[in-house]
């Protein structure tokens, strides 16, 4: 039998209110398993650290080189994910495929902005490690002084060396030649964003308390080498007894207590914060986020950014600072081939299985 007239409309009604209940079921649906997929994806390749309170700095090692490193202070941090290793080529080359970015090292400045430097310094390029004789290091100043840096166009993140070289056969290793800018691109493209000062210590400790290295209480267990540094005559000759003269493919090393490859030495990681080297004397004991405005030593009126963990070329003697409470400052405007990064992300803790 046929609706009659006026049953026809409230079926009509009813109909579509079904239809507009599963479209948005459905929508619902694909979002919540598209996040779930995001969030996958972005996790991929990251560790969850778990957070906690640890004794951030050192006291021990503030000496007259490494004032920068005390006091030690209790700090407190909350958990978030972590790269498992530093930003190789190979991630940063799908950055730059999919959104065409161009890097401050592959682009000239502007004599109008900087009236005071060289024309060969205005060219696009980064300050290129050059092994150097006949140099104490100890006497060489500031870090403007230092004759083993060699400004070099045409050095970038494809060109780490120099615009003779390539990246062809480095694609493992971590991306160089950046500068805070770039770095802070690819962390917003990738859905991340870099550590704090606090985060970076604390997630680098792997869960060790107060032990001088990543790994433990010795530089060398057993007489193994556990990280990338540089063994010999800085800046001179490095006698490669780790294995590497050079930046070294990410996971050559064993991975500390949370699965976070290479937290000491072989490139230095930038952090969000400013730097400031007296900033422990003031520092919050709850997530800390740095101080307001960076150190600028160079009078350059850009100020510097904390990077973490020590290069390969940290010496036990000039620079001792492959080691978890050790930390340095860098200028925004400055990319090099000894520097690189790592990003970490917000989220809920895995679940536990």
């Amino acid at each position: 039998m046929k609706d009659s007239p006026s049953i026809q409309p409230q079926r009509a009604r009813l109909l579509i209110k079904i239809t507009a209940v599963f479209f948005i079921g459905l929508s619902i649906g694909i979002f919540f398993f598209g996040c779930q997929s995001n969030s996958s994806n972005l996790r991929a390749g990251m560790v969850w650290i778990p957070g906690g309170t640890f004794n951030m700095g050192s006291s021990v090692s503030a000496d007259d080189k490494h004032r920068e490193e005390g006091p030690a202070h209790s700090v407190t941090v909350k958990g978030f994910w972590m790269d498992e290793t530093e930003v190789t080529n190979s991630q940063f080359k799908k950055f730059v495929d999919a959104t065409g970015y161009l890097t401050d090292a592959e682009k000239d400045l502007s004599a109008k902005d900087f009236p005071n430097a060289p024309a060969e310094f205005l060219k696009g390029g980064s300050l290129i490690f050059k092994h150097t004789k006949g140099v104490d290091p100890y006497q060489c100043g500031t870090s403007g002084d230092l004759p083993w840096w060699k400004f070099t166009a045409g050095a970038t993140w494809q060109h780490p060396e120099g615009p003779e070289s390539n990246i062809k056969d480095r694609m493992k290793y971590p991306v160089l030649c950046l500068t805070w800018k770039d770095v802070h691109a690819y962390a917003e493209w990738a859905g991340k964003r870099l550590p704090s000062e606090a985060e970076w210590e604390f997630a680098a400790r792997g869960g060790l308390k107060d032990k001088p290295y990543v790994w433990g209480d010795e530089e060398t267990p057993n007489g193994k080498y556990m990280a990338n540094y540089w063994q010999g005559n800085f800046p001179d000759v490095d006698k490669g007894s780790d294995g590497f003269k050079q930046v070294a493919p990410v996971k050559s090393f064993s991975a500390n207590g949370y699965g976070l490859y290479d937290m000491s030495g072989n490139v230095w990681e930038m952090c969000e914060d400013w730097y400031h080297p007296e900033f422990y004397k003031v520092s919050p004991n709850d997530n800390p986020r740095g101080p307001a405005l960076g150190y600028d030593p160079s009078k350059t009126g850009f100020g510097e950014h904390v990077i973490r963990g020590g290069s390969w070329l940290c010496d036990e003697g000039y620079c001792f600072r492959y080691r978890p409470s050790a930390r340095q400052g860098l200028d925004v405007l400055t990319s090099t081939n000894h520097v690189g990064f790592r990003c970490v992300a917000d989220g809920p803790a895995p679940a536990k299985k």
